[in-house]
């Protein structure tokens, strides 16, 4: 009857997964999460806990941890093998300290052994159809339109009034996420030194915002370009809304098809360049330097990877978020930059402003869940959750940062621009 009992207790998923828990954390400072598993049973100290690991069915370990990457464990999350209960941004602290031990031959066997008696959850991926060579038109508006086509209900959820998908700007901690889009809307338009009759072009314009803002508060002439006829159709409706459609415009375009003769005083990129590729950055640049009339400036807002950091490939983000991404180091777009022509005239990081605007996404995604679910299914809801938590943990911790690059096409040397930049901080 001894036998019998511990064989079966050898068995029993919930003691096996116990079992593999208390291998995998061997050191006990990791420890700052509990578990709770199907049946009810914990596993963990409450006293300590920033957050709760809830196993939903026996298989849960095995589909996180048999062969485990950032993508697995992010697979099992949106497919509903474990939900987090609490800081869903400090989990990813924990999947950090996982994927960085070293454990020997022995412990891996061990633990492989365990989960190897745990139940399989078979289930399939909802992976992007891509079609062609990376990074050519065909395949960016197909990349594109996987991302930003889903619907505009969804993004409303998250963002703030104007539909600004982008890093916002903050003036202190305490700024509303409304006030700080608008404080980075007429800061880019201030390091751009608009005036009235300024031809400005915006690469990626989304819904319109920026444009809208520089053609409202600054008199510019705006053209914003975007693959997604969503959200040029969005944006033409709210220019009509404002009453500036003699003066600002909307176009379904590829940057690559804009013909050189239309010239540009001005120009801005905000959250695009992170879909053009690193092997097509030089085209990028030199059809920017193409459009730029001479003493023109050019202002490329965009997310940059730390040059110690390489994500394993394929990660969560490039299979279910931005297929075709491609994030490079700052010195990697400065020098492709330089090489085009442009000179660079001043480089600012707001690194802190992105996770503060990730805080404040996640937080209006959770408090509007039951409306994002009236819109997309779990799976989708629980992907973009996912996404922004852990955006909000890899610019914390330095993975990433925000950079927004004034890069100046000189007229025969001469920048035409002022001596300091007080005129960026004046009320």
């Amino acid at each position: 009857m001894g036998l019998l009992a511990k064989s079966e207790l050898r068995h029993n998923p919930v003691s096996v997964s116990i079992d593999f828990l208390e291998h995998l954390f061997v050191d006990s400072r990791a420890r700052n999460f509990r578990v709770r598993f199907w049946d009810g049973n914990y596993w963990g100290a409450s006293s300590t806990s920033r957050f709760t690991l809830v196993l939903n069915h026996p298989g849960a370990l095995r589909a996180m941890f048999m062969s485990p990457s950032e993508l697995s464990i992010g697979e099992a999350y949106i497919y509903q093998d474990f939900d987090v209960e609490g800081d869903l941004e400090a989990a990813f602290e924990l999947s950090d300290y996982l994927l960085s031990q070293e454990r020997g031959l022995a412990q891996r066997l061990h633990l492989g052994t365990l989960l190897g008696r745990l139940p399989v959850q078979s289930r399939p991926r909802l992976l992007p159809h891509l079609h062609g060579t990376a990074h050519s038109k065909r395949r960016d508006r197909e990349a594109v339109t996987f991302h930003y086509d889903l619907p505009c209900e969804l993004f409303a959820t998250f963002l703030d009034r104007r539909m600004v998908y982008s890093c916002a700007y903050f003036h202190s901690q305490q700024d509303d996420l409304q006030t700080a889009q608008e404080q980075k809307l007429d800061y880019i338009c201030r390091k751009l030194r608009l005036r009235p009759g300024d031809r400005l072009l915006d690469i990626g314009c989304g819904w319109g915002g920026l444009i809208i803002h520089a053609a409202t508060h600054y008199g510019a002439e705006c053209l914003g370009i975007t693959l997604s006829e969503p959200q040029a159709d969005v944006a033409r409706q709210r220019i009509r809304e404002a009453e500036i459609s003699e003066r600002c415009a909307v176009e379904v375009c590829d940057y690559r098809d804009l013909r050189p003769q239309r010239q540009f005083d001005k120009m801005a990129s905000v959250g695009m360049f992170e879909h053009v590729g690193e092997a097509r950055l030089p085209d990028y640049f030199q059809r920017a330097w193409q459009l730029l009339l001479p003493g023109g400036v050019f202002l490329n807002h965009g997310i940059a990877r730390s040059a110690m950091y390489r994500a394993a490939k394929p990660s969560f983000t490039d299979i279910y978020v931005f297929p075709d991404g491609e994030l490079v180091p700052i010195n990697t777009t400065l020098r492709i930059a330089e090489d085009a022509g442009f000179e660079v005239r001043d480089l600012e990081s707001l690194r802190e402003h992105y996770v503060l605007t990730l805080h404040h996404w996640l937080k209006r995604l959770e408090e509007n869940w039951q409306a994002a679910r009236q819109v997309v299914n779990e799976t989708t809801f629980r992907i973009w959750k996912l996404y922004i938590a852990g955006s909000a943990h890899w610019f914390r911790t330095a993975k990433l940062n925000l950079y927004q690059a004034l890069l100046c096409k000189p007229d025969h040397g001469a920048s035409g621009l002022p001596l300091t930049r007080a005129d960026w901080y004046q009320n």
